[in-house]
């Protein structure tokens, strides 16, 4: 950080020395009865308008996304605004939390945190970051919260869960809670500390928006929502405090959080990038970018969504967030036409059962759904017009984590019952090249390393398979369920090799119960090769699950060579 940030920090207390007096946390309630009262047609619009807001936000971004690191986008690179952008029916950053809508709208607001994980688990969607660790651990086995551990997900302070979090707020209009319960049950999926926190901050700054259109009110009632001590509420504070001394100049503002938040090492100890990299996503610098365009935008579309994305660095899903909040205090009726003539209600959001009108309908759904849950209820006036009345509740944050000190991990692990509901593969698709060289047998969790799939030769063989784990704690398995004769010997029989630079080991399992465990590398084959037999012989009679696992050595050149797999009966 150079010395002009410091000095500056410290006049105006950023660096946590009290320089600057700052308020209270403001009520984010309104009036002073006990319970909100809205109507549920007023909900469902400004519900409407908060999709909208997300849709229109990444859209717009979306050309600038992680192009602008450490920089702000200059103002005549920002993309112009068509209304047809709107129409964001195939973007990772509306779909994947429709994933935990559709758990919902299927299993109701008790759905067990194993059960979301095995939904999660069994999307079909190219991932990312903490999102793509998070359901690689799900699909090897490890069960949630520890999908999103520090200690099984080196991404768990990423923005993944902060992207997703709007639906929680969404449908949980004016209630906290809801939205902290949310988060504890899909943002631990994959992530934990801070890159939990941004997601019940975030949604509860849209729970806000349903009955108060103040920004700085809604941030601050988003801050009420995670644990005072973390670095998350310590960023968005500073950008509150930043704000008020410079109302004028979001430049200004942006400089500071920068020079702190991104160029102090002390902030980004668990950046997946490394504390230099330029390429910063963890969740709470982008989330003081959401906050900076809901201030400095002033309640305008148009220049809410150009701040959140001119800051930089994810610059797509910044904006469709403090967009999609902005857009719920305004309401869809009265979103500027620009926003919505353009809206195909027929356009089906990838990999999911919605189209627009189907997400509003199973959101409304789910918001009656919460407010009966949260103690509050569904009524009717004289003239039949539906309203909610909804308790005003306090939020109660989680306990204080941090992804560089972790408390101990659960050891949480799916059951054989559970794993069979899992039935999504990760990694490189390898089923045509393994039909056409063992006829029967599946792969998965197959790492893109090293380029598996099928040789004409290799290391003096004919016809090898090559295979590699997935990541350095997850293997590779070739797998095969079949009938064993009954009074006969059968032999599982592999030719195996190993890459000269490296090497690996060979877990055979019938059953989940493990039969052999060797290394294949330079002191155990000849020329690059070894023959293998596992008796099967007490299986006898059985329909028997085997399972070949490429296991990593120490994450270094540990392909498996694979010339052969055969079962014999004698």
């Amino acid at each position: 950080m150079g010395r002009s940030h410091l000095l500056i920090l410290t006049a105006i207390g950023l660096a946590g020395l009290g320089g600057c007096r700052s308020s209270q946390v403001a009520d984010a309630r309104v009036g002073s009865s006990r319970a909100y009262r809205m109507g549920v047609d007023e909900y469902v619009n400004k519900m409407k308008a908060g999709w909208i807001g997300q849709m229109a936000g990444v859209g717009w971004g979306a050309p600038t996304e992680f192009k602008y690191k450490g920089v702000i986008l200059p103002e005549d690179q920002m993309p112009p605004w068509e209304p047809q952008l709107v129409n964001q029916f195939r973007q990772d950053d509306l779909y994947v939390e429709m994933t935990f809508v559709r758990t919902l709208e299927l299993y109701g607001f008790d759905v067990s945190i194993r059960q979301a994980g095995i939904d999660f688990a069994n999307s079909g969607y190219p991932l990312w970051h903490a999102n793509q660790a998070g359901r690689d651990n799900l699909r090897a086995g490890i069960a949630p919260p520890d999908s999103g551990h520090p200690r099984y997900n080196q991404h768990a302070d990423d923005i993944d869960y902060q992207i997703e979090s709007d639906f929680a707020g969404l449908i949980a209009p004016g209630m906290p809670d809801v939205v902290i319960a949310l988060g504890e049950k899909f943002g631990r999926l994959m992530n934990y500390g801070d890159g939990l926190y941004g997601g019940q901050f975030v949604g509860g700054m849209y729970a806000a928006a349903f009955f108060e259109k103040d920004m700085v009110k809604i941030v601050e009632a988003g801050l009420q929502c995670i644990p005072k001590d973390s670095q998350y509420y310590q960023c968005i504070r500073d950008v509150l405090k930043c704000y008020k001394h410079y109302p004028d100049d979001w430049v200004k503002t942006w400089e500071l959080i920068d020079g702190k938040y991104q160029l102090n090492p002390q902030y980004r100890r668990f950046s997946c990038s490394g504390p230099d990299g330029d390429f910063n996503i963890d969740a709470k610098i982008n989330g003081a970018y959401i906050v900076m365009g809901l201030l400095y935008g002033r309640g305008d579309p148009n220049e809410t969504i150009i701040i959140a994305t001119r800051c930089g660095q994810d610059s797509d899903c910044n904006p469709s967030s403090a967009a999609g909040i902005l857009f719920t205090t305004i309401g869809f009726e009265k979103l500027p036409e620009e926003f919505k003539t353009a809206l195909d209600p027929t356009g089906k959001f990838s990999h999911t059962p919605y189209d627009f009108p189907t997400l509003v309908s199973v959101s409304e759904q789910l918001a009656r759904e919460a407010v009966a849950n949260g103690g509050g209820k569904v009524m009717a006036d004289s003239e039949g017009k539906e309203y909610f009345v909804i308790p005003r509740s306090k939020p109660h944050p989680v306990p204080l984590e941090q992804c560089w000190d972790p408390k101990p991990a659960s050891e949480s692990r799916y059951t054989e019952e559970e794993m069979a509901q899992i039935t999504a593969e990760s990694g490189k698709d390898l089923s045509k090249d393994l039909g056409k060289f063992a006829p029967g047998w599946k792969v998965s969790r197959c790492g893109a390393d090293m380029n598996p799939g099928l040789r004409q030769e290799l290391r003096g063989r004919e016809n090898v398979l090559v295979t590699h784990p997935l990541r350095e704690d997850v293997a590779c398995v070739l797998s095969r369920s079949l009938r064993l004769p009954a009074g006969r010997k059968s032999t599982l029989k592999l030719v195996v090799g190993h890459d000269a630079r490296g090497d690996w080991d060979l877990i055979v399992k019938a059953d989940g119960e493990p039969l052999l465990h060797k290394t294949i590398g330079p002191e155990t084959t000849s020329l690059g090769w070894t023959e293998v037999a596992v008796d099967l012989l007490r299986f006898a009679g059985r329909t028997v699950k085997l399972e070949l696992l490429n296991e990593p050595t120490g994450w270094h050149y540990e392909a498996a060579y694979w010339g052969g797999i055969t079962i014999a009966s004698q």
